[in-house]
């Protein structure tokens, strides 16, 4: 009999095995640049930040992780919402881990590591302007080439990136930079919730919503299918991946806290990382973690340019993206246009700079979250919900609205009063969550009234 039809748990080697699959999948450049300026700026508030980070960065993908693993796909998910929903749903999720944020920050990203060593005299925004073509017609060749250099790049920066990061946290815990200073706002005030809102940034919950069923299927073909054993395996492995990402993390936050009296203006992780490096490797440590970052960055940015445009091309199009020519080239020109105008939109975004980049990510992300974090909940108790099939769409639905005009006026009507400023919880950011319980509630009792008129007739 096949081995694979009798497993009913992952040996412990295998646990740990698609544990690093997923902290791989997780990890990118962007995870890098968060901790570190969010321990400077809460300063003796670190830690109660950082467990609200740490809940939004790590537990709440590990639950997108298994509500997919349990319930289908995010299109399945959205879909008992309403279809049309469910496109823009997850269009808008791959718009954002794509090129409306994390495509345009993995060139910022790498071209705040190159500042220093940009002579003196020569102008910033104008080598960022080059930096950026170049960097993106190299990452845009390389989609066109799947698999050309990803191994080697996967092979060779990750693991040089993580003994990078455990020599600047290691030498800093050996001779700290400075101390912690009083907390800034908003860490001032309830540091967990900021921490929890900051943890948005990661993006990872809708990175989760995206190739969780990758970690469902991998966990499957050792041959665990039933759906308690895949969310036991699934919650196992996510604790493996949850655990190295917490000590990425930490470590991180480690360096940042004691950049708070050297640096306290300092307002992203790739600025504090490069001064890190350099305060204790000197010159040598600016130059290794720039290149680094640089090709950390760029294999992370051909394989978003490829997953949104093999997307954006299956789904809109109604044309296959997959097959490559004799020369190992994608041979359909269809993806080819896709992944270039994401190239070309996330070249003009990037050029606004990393500042800019994470300043609008905020309203961005504030608008998708709360829906994910509650579609995510909801999936993992499915079978509950779908009795009630109007739970869906009530919930998700107020939801989604409270949320998306919540957003709309922060980016653009900063200060103008909504009724939802008044419902608890709103001063922290989490408004939704009372108009999200009462939709539930009526999507049920609506439920229940049609299930009991259709069983009298």
């Amino acid at each position: 009999m096949d081995r694979t039809q009798t497993n009913t748990a992952l040996t412990p080697r295998q646990s740990l095995a698609v544990g690093i699959t997923l902290f791989s999948m997780f990890f990118g450049a962007g995870n890098l640049i968060l901790p570190s300026p969010l321990a400077l700026k809460a300063g003796t508030n670190c830690v109660p930040a950082m467990i609200g980070f740490l809940i939004a960065g790590i537990g709440l993908p590990v639950l997108g992780i298994v509500a997919v693993a349990l319930a289908g796909t995010a299109r399945e998910l959205a879909d008992r919402v309403h279809p049309i929903f469910s496109k823009v749903f997850v269009a808008a999720i791959y718009l954002s881990i794509g090129p409306c944020l994390a495509i345009p920050r993995t060139s910022s990203t790498a071209f705040e590591m190159l500042i220093p060593l940009i002579p003196e005299g020569v102008s910033v925004d104008t080598t960022r302007l080059v930096f950026s073509i170049a960097f993106f017609a190299v990452a845009f060749g390389l989609a066109m080439h799947p698999g050309a250099l990803t191994k080697l790049l996967g092979r060779i920066t990750g693991p040089a990136l993580i003994v990078l990061l455990v020599m600047v946290v290691g030498s800093t815990l050996i001779a700290p930079a400075g101390t912690a200073q009083a907390p800034q706002p908003p860490y001032d005030n309830v540091a967990p919730i900021q921490g929890f809102l900051a943890g948005y940034q990661t993006m990872d919950l809708l990175a989760s919503l995206t190739f969780g069923i990758i970690i469902a299927e991998n966990i499957q073909a050792l041959g665990v299918t039933d759906s308690h054993g895949i969310m036991r395996e699934v919650s196992r492995v996510g604790v493996v991946a949850g655990a190295l990402m917490a000590l990425v993390y930490c470590g991180l936050a480690f360096v940042g806290v004691t950049f708070g009296s050297v640096m306290p203006d300092a307002t992203n992780g790739a600025v504090i990382l490069t001064a890190a490096a350099t305060l204790h490797f000197g010159f040598a440590g600016t130059v290794i973690i720039a290149a680094i970052y640089l090709l950390a960055c760029l294999n992370v940015c051909i394989g978003l340019i490829s997953c949104c445009g093999t997307y954006f091309c299956e789904n809109f199009t109604g044309s296959a993206s997959t097959g490559v020519d004799e020369n190992g080239k994608q041979a359909n020109p269809t993806y080819r246009i896709w992944a270039a105008g994401f190239a070309i939109f996330s070249c003009f975004v990037s050029n606004f700079g990393l500042d800019a980049i994470l300043t609008f990510s905020v309203p961005l992300l504030n608008a998708l979250y709360p829906v994910s974090i509650l579609l995510v909940l909801m999936g993992i108790a499915h079978r509950a919900c779908d009795r009630f099939p109007l739970v869906w769409p009530w919930a998700i639905g107020v939801t989604t609205v409270a949320s998306v005009v919540t957003s709309i006026r922060d980016a653009f009507f900063k200060g103008a009063p909504l009724v939802l400023d008044s419902l608890p919880l709103a001063d922290i950011g989490l408004g939704w969550i009372l108009p999200a319980a009462c939709a539930a509630v009526i999507g049920i009792v609506i439920s229940m009234v049609k299930n009991g008129a259709i069983e009298k007739n």
